[in-house]
């Protein structure tokens, strides 16, 4: 095993890790600071974090026989989830190419975990899920909506289908939406329009794609009874009180959040047009604030583009299906431009 690792991106324009591009307005910097200034950092977080529970339920919209857990970003509960379930005989399951946290935080604990590719072009094979899903029962399964890296929403009918499967087997299945600000659908209106048969369904988000990467604050909604199980391996105060009073405050002014998504998908789409121009490239649509493409010759051209000053993600070696693969993160208008004249001239 290795280290998550960090690019460096001194002096490079950053655009490898699907960040919200626009820092907050100078005068909420400004409301912010006074208002973090005044904390009591010499005590423990306190009761104010259900204050943050309840905003975050009211954002959300989050059905009422429900119950939220924060954690430190969507990589604690994802860990907290691998030790919950920790039991002799338990296994994750996931599709593959997908997000690497949760075949690790399963290894982490010692659970086995069962990786089922996609299709070629990167939706679920029905088949092959339901496959898996009968010979090892996972306890935990991950559906992410939309998927990481590969940015495509799939099929309704079959993530149904797999959701039903794993219930019959007793598992529970996660439903991953970390980059629900720039999709076109969430599942969480499947929760609320059929509770019973979604009673074994636990919907995770995360607060850093809306714009707030640096807080570290995610949060995981299900039946409270799943939820208060979850609860008892959290370990005390995992949120700070910087953490929570920054996402109140983010939360106070959420339609700044929402016009910055607009944007962003805005600058997606024509990112997307620039693309399919490009004769060497394919591009992939995407529901998320990234896209993925694939070049002749994936390291040459993300040396290339970082020799010009680029940073993006070169996920070509994460999986054979995403060979000579390169993942784009949408910036700004301006950062756009710089990424795709790099990419031209890299090609």
């Amino acid at each position: 095993m290795h280290a998550y690792a960090i690019q460096d991106s001194a002096g490079l324009v950053k655009l490898d890790a699907m960040e919200n591009p626009y820092s907050l307005p100078p005068e909420l910097q400004d409301l912010l600071g006074q208002r973090l200034g005044r904390l009591a950092l010499n005590r423990y977080p306190d009761a104010r974090v259900n204050d943050l529970r309840a905003a975050l339920a009211a954002y959300a919209r989050m059905p009422e026989d429900y119950a939220l857990i924060l954690g430190n970003g969507s990589d604690e509960l994802i860990s907290l989830l691998a030790l919950a379930c920790h039991m002799p005989g338990a296994s994750v399951l996931a599709p593959v190419p997908g997000f690497v946290m949760y075949a690790m935080s399963a290894q982490l604990q010692g659970l086995a975990f069962h990786g089922v590719p996609l299709t070629a072009d990167f939706e679920l094979d029905e088949s092959a899920m339901l496959s898996a899903i009968e010979q090892h029962q996972p306890s935990l399964t991950y559906l992410a909506y939309p998927n990481n890296p590969t940015a495509n929403l799939w099929d309704e009918g079959v993530i149904t289908r797999v959701i039903d499967a794993v219930g019959q087997q007793g598992g529970l299945v996660v439903v991953d939406e970390a980059y629900q600000p720039f999709a076109a659908r969430s599942w969480l209106e499947r929760l609320r329009a059929q509770p019973q048969a979604q009673g074994h369904v636990l919907l995770m988000r995360t607060l850093s794609k809306f714009g707030l990467a640096g807080v570290r604050l995610g949060y995981l909604m299900g039946p409270k009874a799943l939820i208060a199980e979850i609860d008892k391996v959290r370990p005390p105060y995992n949120v700070s009180v910087l953490n929570y009073e920054c996402a109140l405050f983010a939360l106070e002014h959420a339609q700044v959040f929402a016009q910055q998504a607009k944007e962003i998908k805005a600058q997606r789409a024509k990112i997307f047009q620039a693309l399919t121009a490009l004769p060497q490239v394919r591009a992939w649509n995407s529901e998320a604030n990234m896209i993925l493409i694939r070049v002749p010759n994936a390291g040459q051209t993300f040396q290339g583009m970082k020799s010009r000053g680029v940073l993006i993600k070169n996920v070509s070696g994460l999986h054979p299906l995403l060979a000579n693969c390169l993942r784009l993160t949408v910036g700004t208008p301006e950062e756009n431009q710089v990424m795709l004249a790099a990419l031209k001239d890299s090609l």
